[in-house]
């Protein structure tokens, strides 16, 4: 049987020969927030979760899905050859949680930012908040369609020309923007869709999307 996010995080500790306050110590977090973690009451951000494989010396994908090798192998047990590293750019990887749906036509109900359904690994995200969200719905198409998932960075300032996840009258919806003083206007790429505009004080949250993952 499969261990859960919560077993390996106990093994990567144990392993570690630490104790639970002593890896929340490093991770500037409680004990009792460690102690739900392993449990399997809480789930970590995909923050805290890379910060945990760094600490306990494990691999990410590991941590994240059970699946891999538990440590990095070194040089020389690869079979693999390294590239040699001043001809190509180095690009970091990143695990980010994929939360619930957000719809790409009407606006519906809330997606739940603090249910992860599972991990995705992305490439150049320099935001340790983002997370990633499936789209439902074609009001996007063809540049975001039904089933692609889309990277949101809610550090970045969305302005006019952005295409954002927006939070309005607690309903959300993915739309290009058009920012004026005191409203929003919210932007379909498919001309089937009718715009629509909002004011900005009904809006909770507008969060700039910074990658789309297209379905096959």
């Amino acid at each position: 049987m499969k261990q859960s996010i919560a077993q390996r995080m106990r093994q990567a500790r144990t392993k570690k020969e630490m104790d639970q306050g002593k890896l929340a110590a490093k991770l500037d977090v409680a004990t009792r927030t460690v102690q739900r973690w392993e449990k399997g009451e809480q789930v970590p951000d995909s923050n805290y979760l890379m910060r945990i494989a760094k600490v306990t010396g494990v691999t990410p994908h590991w941590l994240l899905t059970g699946e891999g090798d538990l440590y990095t192998k070194s040089p020389a047990e690869s079979k693999v050859l390294p590239l040699p590293t001043s001809r190509y750019k180095r690009v970091e990887l990143v695990s980010l949680p994929l939360l619930s749906s957000v719809p790409g036509g009407a606006p519906s109900l809330m997606f739940h930012p603090d249910y992860v359904e599972k991990y995705i690994t992305v490439d150049d995200i320099k935001d340790a908040n983002a997370f990633a969200l499936e789209v439902k719905g074609n009001s996007m198409a063809p540049r975001i369609e039904d089933g692609d998932i889309i990277v949101v960075s809610p550090k970045l300032e969305a302005r006019t020309g952005d295409i954002c996840v927006v939070r309005v009258n607690e309903e959300d919806t993915v739309k290009r923007v058009k920012v004026e003083d005191h409203y929003l206007h919210l932007i379909p790429l498919n001309p089937e869709y009718e715009p629509m505009m909002v004011k900005k004080k009904d809006v909770t949250f507008l969060w700039r999307v910074v990658k789309v993952i297209k379905s096959v």
